[in-house]
C-alpha cells in the first residue's frame, strides 16, 4: 500500500482569541471566527479519517521497545497499516452493536475510573514521595545481612600456631609464594585449610575482631604482618570480587530500594485516604446492616 497525504477540513473553531492562544501554546493568536483549519490525513478508512495529529500521538504513546521493533520490520507504515486494522475492527464492531453492549458500557466506565484515580495517585503519591540519602543508608544497614560491605573485597586467610612460621610465609608470599596453596599445606584452620583459606566476601563477623581491627587497613593483593589472636597467628590477602558478584549486589540495593518507596508510597496512601475520609461526610444506610452482619460469614 502506497504512503498518500490528503488535506481536509475537519471542523470550524470559534474560540476567544486569548483562550485559543493559550491552548495553541505557539504560534499567532486567532482573531476572529470562521477561521478552517485543514489538518492533514494519512489515511481514509470507509471515510473516516486517521489524522496526521492522531498518527503521531499515539506512535508517541509508543515506548521505546516497541518502536524500535516497528522500525525494524516497515517502520512508521507498518504502523499505520495496523492503526487502519484496528479502525476497520472498531468499525465492524459498531456496525453490530458491540459499543452499545451494556456489559462494554460498563466495563469502560470502570476502566475510567480506573484511569483517573490513578492520576489523582500519581499526583498525590509519586510527586511527592520521595527517599532521602539517610534513610536509604538505614535501610540498607538494616539488611546489611544482604548486602556486600563498602570494602568489596574477597577474604583468604591463613592461620599459623606461631608467629615464627607466619612471618617466614609473608616473606615467602611477598617474593611471590602461592598463598592458597600455603594455606592448603600450613593452615591449621580446618575449616578454610582445604578451600586455600578463601572465606569469601568480607562481611562484618567473618573474621576474629583482631583480624577485623587490621582488614580495612590492607591493599588489594597484599598480604598483611602475622596478626595475633587467641586461636595464633593469622595471615590475610584480599583480593577483588568477582564483577558479576558486585552486579547482583547492585541489584539487591535496587530491589531494598524500592521495597523502601513502595512501603513510603503505601504509608503516603493511607494517609491521603485518611485525610479524604476525615473530610468527607459518609453515613451507613440501614442495607449496610446485613453487609456488616455478613462480615466473616462464609
Amino acid at each position: 500500500m502506497m504512503p498518500f497525504r490528503l488535506l481536509i477540513f475537519r471542523r470550524t473553531y470559534c474560540l476567544p482569541g486569548l483562550l485559543a492562544g493559550l491552548l495553541a501554546g505557539v504560534g499567532p493568536v486567532m482573531s476572529g471566527c470562521g477561521e478552517r483549519h485543514e489538518e492533514p490525513v494519512v489515511a481514509l478508512v470507509n471515510g473516516r479519517a486517521i489524522t496526521q495529529t492522531e498518527f503521531d500521538f499515539r506512535w508517541g504513546e509508543l515506548s521505546k521497545a516497541t518502536r524500535s521493533r516497528y522500525e525494524k520490520e516497515g517502520g512508521k507504515q507498518r504502523f499505520l497499516d495496523e492503526l487502519i486494522t484496528r479502525e476497520l475492527l472498531m468499525q465492524e464492531a459498531r456496525r453490530r452493536g458491540l459499543d452499545q453492549d451494556d456489559s462494554i458500557r460498563d466495563k469502560t466506565q470502570r476502566y475510567k475510573e480506573q484511569l483517573i484515580l490513578d492520576e489523582l495517585l500519581k499526583d498525590k503519591l509519586q510527586s511527592k514521595v520521595e527517599l532521602t540519602q539517610a534513610e536509604l543508608d538505614a535501610y540498607y544497614e538494616k539488611h546489611a545481612s544482604q548486602l556486600l560491605d563498602p570494602l568489596k573485597a574477597d577474604v583468604s586467610v591463613m592461620l599459623l600456631p606461631n608467629v615464627y612460621a607466619a612471618k617466614d610465609l609473608e616473606a615467602q608470599v611477598h617474593r611471590g609464594g602461592n598463598f592458597s596453596k600455603f594455606a592448603q599445606r600450613y593452615s591449621i584452620d580446618e575449616k578454610t585449610k582445604s578451600k586455600g583459606g578463601e572465606l569469601g566476601p568480607y562481611r562484618k563477623g567473618l573474621v576474629p575482631p583482631e583480624v577485623d581491627a587490621v582488614i580495612h587497613t590492607l591493599k588489594l593483593g597484599i598480604v598483611s604482618a602475622p596478626i595475633k589472636t587467641d586461636h595464633g597467628y593469622y595471615l590475610v590477602v584480599l583480593t577483588p570480587l568477582d564483577e558479576a558478584i558486585i552486579q547482583a549486589d547492585l541489584a539487591t540495593q535496587e530491589r531494598l530500594r524500592q521495597e523502601l518507596l513502595s512501603d513510603k508510597r503505601r504509608k503516603r496512601f493511607e494517609e491521603v485516604i485518611a485525610d479524604i475520609r476525615a473530610n468527607a461526610a459518609v453515613r451507613f444506610a440501614e442495607a449496610s446492616r446485613h453487609i456488616t452482619e455478613d462480615t466473616g460469614k462464609r
